[in-house]
């Protein structure tokens, strides 16, 4: 299997930055509208079989998006040490 390329240039690393802002964005709305289902049908319990569907939709891709953010955040902090080096 090979290596994902590596961000060469800082425009790279600029967008890596921006989207990674923007999966982060996206999870606080996912949870925001996660609790407003879960008011709606006034369940929390995810084991309940009356919890919403949206809900446990919503939970699956906003878990699936903070492994996402951990990825691109782990690869944005090996970036981070080869740009100082560039720079000095």
């Amino acid at each position: 299997m090979s290596m994902p390329p590596r961000f060469e240039t800082p425009r790279e690393t600029a967008v890596l930055s921006k989207t990674l802002a923007d999966l982060v964005r996206t999870v606080q709305l996912s949870e925001c509208e996660i609790a407003a289902q879960e008011e709606r049908a006034s369940v929390s319990d995810r084991s309940d079989v009356k919890y919403p569907m949206l809900a446990r939709t919503l939970i699956e891709r906003r878990d699936n998006l903070k492994m996402t953010i951990d990825a691109l955040e782990q690869r944005l902090a090996e970036r981070a040490p080869d740009e100082q080096a560039t720079a000095a």
